[in-house]
């Protein structure tokens, strides 16, 4: 199977860095992420990889930093 336009697979996180963080959650879920979780910097989070979902480390409004699992 090969990732579409509207895959996760094919969605690079790096591109969610700097977006007001509704917006973000917004996109990514137009592009097929199932689970958005946003967290302020500095918590703590399990070690679990979880299929489909993108993590946004989101201050004052902003994703500062953004990734898979």
């Amino acid at each position: 199977m090969t990732a579409s336009a509207s895959s996760p697979a094919a969605d690079d996180p790096a591109r969610y860095v700097g977006l007001d963080a509704g917006e973000a959650e917004r996109r990514a879920r137009a592009r097929g992420w199932t689970a958005v979780r946003m967290v302020p910097p500095g918590t703590i989070l399990t070690m679990e990889y979880l299929e489909g979902r993108l993590n946004f480390e989101v201050e004052d409004g902003r994703v500062r930093r953004a990734w898979s699992g």
